[in-house]
């Protein structure tokens, strides 16, 4: 019998690129999932996840806002886990507060509340070395106008505060940007990002909310390069790709700082070396 046989969880902005691999992998591991997207009835969300193998068996779509305290009470109630993946992310920001800042801060909390509300569920989703006890500094980020980051590094602030209070069992997967083949028809940011040139990290969600001595942070990131290094390593992997031959930026880059992998590799998670 598969590990998510009889096991009800959530999946939150299960539209997305990252969520939509974690829906994937949940449904092939026997689970029923509850998928929350803002518009269930519009096909470009949620016609890629309808014809997953086990969607028609083990999928349901509910409505959910970040915005909107309660939202997710109906979808989580009774879940034995909850997935949350949901946060905006855009790279041509207007109004950062509105756009990024409060769906990503209050939009975590309010998904945090309707976990608490729910009794069933048991888990949510050179010299120096970061590893997971380093978070991102707010005030660096403001000044860099670094909304996406700040967006996530207030959103899980506030979560891990919220969590605590409430005694809930939280683990928390950071990856660094995510590229691989779509789910969704449409090209997210991160991909979009990148595709001029031409992991998946779903993997780890599962992993994290079915190993037991999971705990705490993850940090998916296996080192820091220029894009010139992601070039190099693309023609190696796919050499009838028409790539670039250079950076606009040519500027060396020396990294100040290493990456610990450890605790990911604790997940099963294997880097590109």
């Amino acid at each position: 019998m598969s590990s998510g046989a009889r096991k009800l969880v959530c999946v939150t902005g299960a539209s997305g690129y990252i969520a939509s691999w974690v829906v994937k992998f949940l449904l092939q591991r026997g689970y029923t999932v509850r998928a929350c997207v803002r518009d269930p009835n519009d096909p470009k969300k949620t016609n890629h996840l309808l014809v997953l193998d086990g969607a028609k068996e083990r999928l349901q779509l509910f409505e959910a806002n970040l915005l909107e305290e309660g939202s997710f009470d109906v979808a989580i109630q009774g879940c034995d886990g909850v997935f949350h993946t949901a946060s905006p992310f855009y790279n041509d920001i207007k109004d950062p507060q509105a756009e990024l800042l409060d769906p990503a801060v209050k939009g975590t909390l309010n998904v945090l509340k309707s976990c608490a509300k729910s009794r069933s569920v048991k888990r949510r989703t050179p010299d120096v070395v970061v590893d997971e006890t380093w978070f991102s500094d707010p005030e660096f980020c403001k000044a860099g106008k670094l909304w996406y980051v700040l967006s996530k590094t207030l959103a899980e602030e506030a979560a891990w505060k919220f969590a605590k209070e409430k005694d809930l069992d939280m683990v928390v997967i950071n990856p660094s940007m995510v590229m691989g083949p779509l789910l969704q028809p449409t090209l997210n940011t991160s991909v979009a990002i990148i595709s001029s040139l031409l992991n998946d990290v779903a993997y780890a969600h599962i992993q994290a909310y079915e190993i037991p001595s999971a705990s705490g942070r993850y940090c998916l990131a296996e080192r820091v390069v220029h894009y010139s290094e992601i070039v190099r390593i693309l023609r190696e992997l796919y050499p009838s790709l028409q790539l670039p031959e250079k950076c606009a930026d040519a500027k060396p880059f020396a990294p100040t700082f290493q990456l610990s992998k450890e605790k990911a590799k604790s997940l099963g998670i294997q880097f590109i070396p």
